[in-house]
């Protein structure tokens, strides 16, 4: 009999069999069932993404969906949202054709501060019939090959388009799944929504300076559960995911602003411009100063 100590851990991978590593904050990635399913013999084996929401869009075929222990069957037309951190499977059916829509939770929540209802989406992994409604099944037919067309091209304002294309199917998956009929859910990771909740507290309170016990209370948890929430969801500690955020501002406005680095220190909440600056080398590898200016010399 196999003992606790000699189970293997679930795998966490960046795509599906790939190694883990960091998404780029503005990661989209398409592909279809088959290109991936079909090496694996349309089985996906339970494993978890570190900051990356996937939306599965089936449009022909089916199988089980498996998310944190609970298997949901699911046929086409089906819609499968699965939150970032959630463990999740799949058994597709041979020759199952549709979309596997993979993007950074870093873009995502940029777009849910402009449209905060995204958020519903990935509250937990969610499977759902598109059959009540040809318009949205085929509104995501549309939208998907053109996203994936436009992630391949070399096009002007290439950025802006794929934004523009996610966007499109994020508000289908959006509509489809608070339809008034009843969908099929399964339940989503405790531990997924509380790192959620903890990023929009991050974004609604980021220039504050707040210490990770001040975020666990205002999340009504102990900093232990919310560390352990961001040790198995995001695969770091939460005073990283702090870091990283804050860090990533730091770049915006070192970028894309006037500010001296002191006036961005204490725009970000740092009370001590010198410490704002080792934290910065810290984490970029380098200066604040020597960032600033390879970055504008690159822009320039």
């Amino acid at each position: 009999m196999q003992t606790n100590a000699s189970r293997s851990p679930v795998p966490r991978f960046f795509l599906y069999g790939e190694p883990p590593r960091d998404p780029d904050e503005r990661f989209v990635h398409v592909e279809t069932i088959a290109d991936r399913s079909r090496l694996h013999d349309w089985r996906i084996r339970p494993h978890g993404h570190r900051a990356l929401h996937q939306i599965l869009v089936i449009f022909s075929g089916g199988g089980d969906m498996e998310a944190e222990t609970q298997r949901q069957p699911f046929a086409a037309p089906a819609l499968l949202t699965v939150p970032a951190g959630v463990v999740h499977g799949f058994a597709f059916l041979p020759e199952t054709e549709g979309y596997v829509v993979t993007f950074a939770e870093t873009l995502f929540g940029d777009l849910a501060r402009r449209e905060p209802v995204f958020r519903s989406l990935f509250t937990g992994a969610h499977c759902v019939s598109l059959a009540g409604d040809p318009n949205e099944e085929q509104d995501l037919a549309d939208a998907l090959p053109r996203l994936r067309r436009e992630l391949t091209w070399q096009a002007p304002a290439g950025t802006a388009a794929v934004t523009a294309r996610l966007t499109t199917v994020l508000v289908s998956a959006l509509r489809v799944l608070h339809r008034p009929e009843t969908a099929v859910s399964a339940p989503g990771s405790v531990r997924a929504a509380l790192v959620a909740r903890f990023r929009e507290k991050i974004e609604a309170h980021l220039r504050l300076g707040l210490t990770i016990a001040q975020y666990a209370k205002a999340l009504n948890v102990t900093p232990a559960q919310l560390r352990a929430a961001c040790l198995e969801v995001a695969g770091k500690p939460p005073v990283r995911v702090l870091e990283e955020r804050v860090l990533l501002e730091a770049k915006r406005t070192l970028t894309y602003t006037n500010m001296t680095v002191a006036e961005t220190a204490y725009f970000l909440g740092f009370s001590d411009p010198a410490y704002f600056s080792r934290f910065f080398r810290k984490l970029a590898g380098e200066s604040a100063a020597a960032f600033r200016k390879r970055v504008t010399t690159q822009i320039a």
